[in-house]
């Protein structure tokens, strides 16, 4: 096949965002895409509940997150084509965190965090927590964490076919096709085999191949400590309003926010092995979640479950952070893999970066460099302490 100046090991909004920015920076370079689920069934951009906060631990995903913000709000300009209008339908009611008495202390550290970051955050106690949401049950609740604005939800799938269609409109290719090895010296990537049998020569490599990230990495001989975690998502009817429901964590693991005329729910996984089937574990739906749903929110008493679907986070087991840039021996192997449950909401920034150190050799408009696989190497983590589920 043609020789490509970057061939993308994966076409999910990880790898459709970075061949966006890559098209857009550098006009006419040659970027190829290998994809095996082009419908993107398993795909966790499919199946991502979508959603974009500022309330994290690490300020690196602070930033990513007030870029992609400000990239969703204005998604039309970015990534609109004559005949492919981009309606995200982004609302931002924010998300709330509620802690009980002894949570408060890490609620306070993480806050204050937030706030040095620019993040529009407010602190609320019990009272003041009633009076904006009188459906909400406070009696154990000493604190709660609102974002005031740049936070919220939108539709992830349509964001990922906006990055997609953009990129192949600038010169993308994208081949149906599954990436089995990669011929490589100790320090170079010389090109990419494929299941078809043939294989393309390559200047750079891109490691965007989600929860099977590692799979694609040990291709090349590189660890890579990224696990398909199974999260499932239910879907729930409520018989009576929820004024202005924000993205709710609840101080027990679990999350709930709105989703057109229904509610979506999920919590903290029972089975945690890796690479689960991708079904979703009714076991997780029982009486004890039902009756804790139900004492935070009153309302909920009446709730009917009406389905559910499972996908993967793409667990970085080492930290719960992203790894972004290049490999440190395998200097042309670069990696955009591991965001732990918040890529959709940080594809735009976390695109950009990649591009940018790739074709300038740092990413300068998102300051990323914590994020390099060079802290993997040395076994500095970079914990994120706000992991939802």
């Amino acid at each position: 096949m043609n020789h490509a100046d970057v061939v993308i090991v994966g076409s999910g909004v990880m790898g459709a965002a970075t061949a966006y920015w890559l098209t857009r920076l550098q006009p006419g370079l040659r970027v190829t895409l290998v994809e095996s689920d082009t419908r993107y069934e398993k795909a966790s951009s499919s199946l991502s509940a979508s959603s974009i906060r500022q309330q994290f631990t690490c300020p690196v995903n602070i930033r990513l997150s007030q870029f992609g913000i400000g990239f969703l709000r204005e998604a039309e300009k970015h990534l609109g084509l004559p005949d492919h209008p981009v309606a995200l339908g982004l609302q931002e009611p924010g998300y709330l965190y509620l802690a009980q008495p002894e949570q408060t202390a890490a609620l306070r550290t993480a806050h204050q965090i937030q706030k040095q970051a620019g993040a529009d955050v407010a602190l609320l106690g019990p009272e003041a927590l009633s009076q904006r949401y009188p459906w909400l049950n406070v009696d154990d609740v000493a604190l709660g964490s609102l974002g005031l604005s740049g936070e919220g939800w939108f539709d992830g799938p349509v964001l990922h076919q906006a990055f997609l269609k953009k990129a192949m409109a600038q010169g993308v290719q994208r081949l149906h096709d599954r990436v089995v090895g990669l011929n490589h010296s100790a320090t170079h990537i010389s090109a990419v085999r494929l299941a078809s049998g043939g294989s393309v020569p390559c200047g750079q490599v891109v490691n965007a191949a989600g929860p099977w990230g590692s799979e694609v990495a040990a291709m090349a001989g590189v660890q890579l400590p990224i696990e398909a975690a199974r999260r499932t998502v239910f879907v729930l009817s409520c018989p009576e309003p929820l004024p202005h429901c924000p993205l709710l964590i609840d101080p027990s693991g679990w999350w709930l926010r709105p989703e057109g005329r229904f509610l979506i729910s999920g919590a903290e996984p029972l089975h945690t092995a890796p690479s689960l089937p991708l079904e979703p574990d009714w076991a997780e739906w029982n009486d004890e979640q039902w009756a804790s749903l139900a004492h935070r929110i009153p309302a909920l008493a009446a709730l009917r479950v009406e389905r559910a679907w499972a996908g993967y986070y793409e667990m970085n087991s080492f930290d719960h952070n992203a790894v972004i840039g290049p490999h440190r021996e395998l200097g042309n192997l670069y990696f955009i893999n591991g965001f732990s449950g918040h890529g959709m909401q940080h594809a735009a920034g976390a695109g950009l970066a990649l591009a940018e150190w790739m074709l300038l050799g740092q990413a300068k408009t998102i300051v990323v460099d914590e994020l390099g696989f060079e802290r993997l190497a040395q076994n500095r983590p970079l914990r994120e302490l706000a992991v939802i589920g």
